[in-house]
């Protein structure tokens, strides 16, 4: 027996689950195919949920280490990572167990097994509980996220590491880490161990530390970091790991061609992911890949116009919003193809898209950067604001890092922001509604904002702005 469906989405992560919904709510004939043995996404599973319930208690911890400056008498006595992977479990588990409810109870069907491509149209399921079923999709959306890359560096897989997900359900809490990785989940996982009292290294191959960023928020970062007593190299060149009893040993060279080495406990291996559309059966539909990333376009179609791809498998923006609003345009618009749906065919946009670290200081940015600025052709200006000329920051002994805008200079309209300090990530999401309509810096710079306050350190970059644009 075939069963027949209008979309089907394959995976059932935070992208597939809203591409789902939206194709349910306009009248469509819904599955979701969901092979992982836990249900529940990379964002729930092994992302932002589990990632930012460690760096809560890496924040706690900085806290009581830092209590004396506030005239607390505190002692930093250690932590337990089994109490805190405990406390993650059963978070994650609450999570985990609202979206498996929300697949099962939202009206579509929710098939448990691994989907693989025979034909365009056509998808084999092996059941997870034994058995097979064959499904005919008039269209389908992509939304499998992605996996660990772990590059092949000489020595390493003898030496023994970790990956993220290691990090996401120790037990343990190494003597000393050496990160491998500049990214946000590097960064991220230097900052969790760094606020336990952890010795924490990063080597970073490139230059500049999240290349999502503009420089000068990424090098400040790592002078924040590097205050913070974090060790971190950039521009470098991994050679190999080695074993020295019970430590591990980086050999790299640096960014002025020494011949350098780092030994730690642990390393964490955080060079980046990778799209996960192994055994798919992608080469029997046509689908058009950029290695393993499935090629897409700004209405989420692939090279077979009625299969969409959405979130880490296609890119090019890795965060889970972003993968979230990419499946809901692929619905909409797998719903015109079928004539469902009115209007012509959705594009994404990406001049909201948002970005932020919870490292300590964060750092997040909304809009375009100064490059992408450049090659948009924009004539802009920049004004920057730092946090230890700001009064509520000095009051909270939070003073690393800077607020930044960018304005199109004709017009005086905001076209980017970025926030390196406290709460960053909260903070942005001022510029975001700024941006959303069209607001000038000139119009940000006269909205009142309570003093003191964090949020009112943006007036200071606006009302510059407003001044030349």
């Amino acid at each position: 027996m075939i069963d027949s469906y209008d979309f089907l989405v394959i995976g059932g992560g935070s992208a597939g689950y809203a591409g789902a919904s939206t194709a349910a709510r306009l009248g469509l004939k819904v599955a979701v195919v969901e092979g992982g043995e836990e249900i529940g996404g990379l964002c729930i599973l092994r992302g932002c949920m589990p990632s930012k319930a460690l760096l809560e208690s890496a924040h706690r911890a900085e806290v009581v280490r830092h209590a004396g400056a506030f005239g607390i008498h505190a002692e930093y006595r250690g932590a337990s990572a089994a109490e805190i992977r405990t406390r993650k479990r059963r978070l994650i588990g609450e999570f985990a167990k609202y979206r498996r409810t929300q697949l099962e109870d939202a009206g579509f069907g929710f098939i448990r097994g691994h989907a693989r491509f025979t034909d365009a149209h056509r998808v084999e399921i092996a059941l997870l509980d034994g058995g097979a079923r064959i499904i005919e999709a008039r269209t389908a959306l992509i939304a499998t996220g992605s996996v660990v890359k772990v590059p092949p560096i000489p020595g390493l897989v003898e030496a023994g590491y970790w990956t993220s997900d290691d990090v996401l359900d120790s037990d343990q809490l190494p003597k000393s880490v050496c990160i491998l990785g500049g990214g946000a989940i590097a960064l991220e996982a230097a900052s969790f161990y760094q606020g336990l009292a952890v010795p924490t290294t990063v080597i970073q191959r490139s230059a500049q530390v999240l290349r999502e960023m503009d420089t000068d928020i990424a090098q400040e970062l790592v002078q924040a970091l590097r205050r913070r007593g974090m060790i971190v190299h950039v521009d470098t060149k991994l050679q190999h790991v080695s074993a020295r009893e019970d430590r591990k040993v980086v050999h790299f060279i640096d960014g002025a061609g020494q011949t350098r080495i780092v030994e730690a406990e642990a390393i964490v291996c955080a060079l980046g992911r990778e799209p996960f559309t192994k055994d798919l059966g992608l080469q029997a539909t046509g689908v058009a890949l950029d290695g393993s990333r499935i090629i897409a376009e700004q209405t989420q179609q692939t090279s077979i116009p009625h299969l969409f791809a959405a979130g880490d498998v296609c890119g090019p923006h890795e965060v889970v919003h972003l993968a979230i609003q990419q499946a809901e345009v692929a619905a909409r618009n797998a719903a015109r193809l079928l004539g469902r749906h009115d209007g012509p065919p959705e594009h994404i946009d990406y001049m909201l898209k948002l970005f932020a670290v919870f490292t300590q200081p964060q750092a997040a940015a909304v809009g375009f950067t100064e490059p992408e600025a450049h090659v948009q052709g924009f004539d802009f200006v920049t004004a920057k604001y730092p946090f230890s000329d700001h009064g509520k920051s000095i009051i909270r002994d939070e003073i690393d890092g800077f607020v930044k805008l960018i304005a199109d200079r004709s017009s005086g309209r905001i076209i980017g922001g970025a926030c390196l300090g406290p709460e960053a990530s909260e903070l942005i999401h001022e510029i975001v509604v700024a941006m959303r309509f069209g607001a000038t810096a000139a119009q940000l710079a006269s909205t009142p904002h309570y003093h003191p306050t964090l949020s009112e350190i943006w007036t200071y970059p606006a009302e510059e702005l407003a001044e030349i644009a």
